[in-house]
């Protein structure tokens, strides 16, 4: 039997990171960052439905992560880009962490999978420096 799966979000990382990136990228030392920003916004994309998250990225996109929402245990945010674009990092059940970057409305995003979250993890997650 398949399962219906809603997608809330499909796509690439804000745009902002990238123009703001190369826009740095005029001083020497901050070069890497846009050649980060560059293969963000070539090779990844997160795809968040009502049953999970997948984030795809790597070396030309070739690795894929898939979390359902049971796994996760804390969700820490981070503002960028004025508020206009955040970092989101997943704890999951086994230590690991999982890295959501410049991910665009990411407060309405965050709110949307923390409903899915069990109340526990919901009590600690938040935005850095918020809740412990």
């Amino acid at each position: 039997m398949a399962v219906n799966e809603e997608v809330y979000y499909e796509g690439a990382p804000h745009i902002g990171d990238l123009i703001i990136s190369l826009l740095m990228s005029i001083f020497v030392i901050t070069i890497p960052f846009g050649i980060a920003a560059i293969t963000r916004a070539l090779w990844l994309r997160y795809r968040i439905t009502n049953r999970r998250i997948t984030v795809t990225g790597g070396w030309m996109g070739q690795t894929r992560t898939d979390v359902v929402y049971a796994e996760i245990v804390k969700i820490v945010t981070v503002p960028r880009g004025l508020g206009s674009w955040g970092d989101m990092v997943l704890t999951l059940k086994d230590g690991s962490r999982l890295e959501l970057k410049s991910l665009p409305k990411f407060r309405e995003t965050y709110e949307y999978i923390e409903s899915r979250l069990s109340l526990k993890a919901r009590d600690i997650s938040g935005a850095i420096g918020g809740k412990a």
